[in-house]
This record gives structure tokens, C-alpha cells and sequence, in this order.
């Protein structure tokens, strides 16, 4: 039985993407043996492999608030742009087509995000009473 050194070195290098190959025979140790500890190990891999692999995407690619900020600003540079530009080239169909896709952008915008399950589903023992309006208040 290899010691438990050899084994954490095994989920490390495994994590990091190498083959049983190359840990054979770098730690030494059968490929059959390796097979086992993948076995064995597989959620602490599993784990460090997502970790490894989230690392690996914030170094390539921005986080995903930052992503959102750099479209966010190009939006505000293309509005800001569209705001300068005179529509009455713009045929009245595709006018009609721009209202209408912003009216749809709208409703999306604001919709409700609603109740997250069924009413039926709400727990007997919770009060089934209506939330009180400004109007029902004095």
C-alpha cells in the first residue's frame, strides 16, 4: 500500500489534467493502482478539478460580472450612438419592428418574477390570509 502522500500527490496531478501515464510514471506506481485511487478519490477529484478548471476560465475569460460591466458599457456607447442617428430613413415596417421588440423588452423588464411554486403546494400549517393593500390600511 503506497502512503497517503503518494496518493494526495496522485489526486493533485490527476486534477491538473494528467493521464494515468504520466503519473505512473512520475509517482512510480501501476496504472491499475492509479485506477483505484480515481475510484476512491473521485469527489475529492471531482472537486479539484472544477476548481481547477474555474482558475483556468477566470484566467482566460473575464468573470462573469465583469463580462456583464464590459457589455453593459457597449450597450451605453450603442444607445448613446443610436440617440445621435436620425430614424427617418428607417422604413415604417422595420419602425414597426423596433417599437414592437422594445415594447417586448419592456414587458420582460419589468415582469414579475411571480410565486416560486403552486399556491396548492403552500404548507397547510401557513397562514392562507390575503396580504394587506394601502387600501385595507387606515
Amino acid at each position: 500500500m503506497k502512503d497517503h502522500e503518494t496518493q494526495q500527490r496522485f489526486v493533485e496531478l490527476r486534477s491538473q489534467g494528467w493521464s494515468f501515464n504520466r503519473i505512473a510514471a512520475e509517482l512510480n506506481v501501476s496504472k491499475s493502482t492509479l485506477i483505484n485511487w480515481s475510484r476512491k478519490f473521485r469527489f475529492e477529484l471531482q472537486n479539484l478539478r472544477a476548481v481547477e478548471l474555474e482558475a483556468l476560465r477566470e484566467k482566460l475569460i473575464d468573470t462573469t460580472e465583469k463580462r456583464a460591466q464590459e457589455l453593459a458599457n457597449q450597450l451605453r456607447m450603442v444607445e448613446f450612438e443610436l440617440q445621435m442617428r436620425d430614424l427617418s430613413k428607417v422604413s415604417t415596417t422595420r419602425l414597426y419592428s423596433i417599437a414592437h421588440s422594445l415594447r417586448r423588452e419592456i414587458l420582460q423588464a419589468t415582469a414579475s418574477s411571480g410565486f416560486t411554486f403552486p399556491p396548492n403546494q403552500i404548507p397547510k400549517d401557513e397562514p392562507d390570509q390575503p396580504v394587506p393593500t394601502r387600501s385595507d390600511q387606515p
